[in-house]
């Protein structure tokens, strides 16, 4: 037997569930039997969903508004981290911070990041993300 008729078989026993689901004793699974309530994922497995996230966002990002190809790499990833936290949908309901961005208005669209009910909820992220957008400058 093969590694890759092993894996098969394992996916033919086990099923493929891209989406978490409870198993048959109630434990939350996903993936290929991979028992979250027990064993979870590790660190690089979530950096490595992670990244695959961030590329996502980012693609979707620069498809829905093209102007973010050619803002300076802080803002970009600014834009990048808000998608990834409220997803493409709700970001665009930040119209008058697109508006800003579009006229290179940086102060009024970090004001603009700040007057919303995000920033309520995320606190300190909001206030970090609209400063390096009002700067364009990271300060780690």
């Amino acid at each position: 037997m093969t590694s890759e008729e092993f894996e098969d078989m394992l996916i033919r026993h086990e099923g493929l569930e891209l989406r978490p689901y409870k198993d048959t004793v109630g434990k939350m699974t996903i993936g290929v039997g991979r028992n979250l309530d027990d064993r979870g994922i590790t660190k690089d497995e979530a950096i490595y969903l992670m990244r695959n996230d961030i590329e996502i966002h980012a693609r979707e990002l620069a498809d829905h508004y093209p102007i973010v190809r050619d803002l300076d790499d802080v803002r970009y990833y600014v834009l990048v981290n808000m998608a990834f936290n409220l997803g493409l949908v709700r970001l665009s309901q930040f119209k008058k911070m697109w508006g800003a961005i579009t006229v290179s208005d940086y102060d009024t669209a970090a004001h603009e990041m700040l007057d919303s009910k995000w920033a309520t909820q995320v606190g300190n992220r909001a206030t970090e993300l609209s400063l390096m957008m009002k700067t364009g400058k990271y300060e780690g």
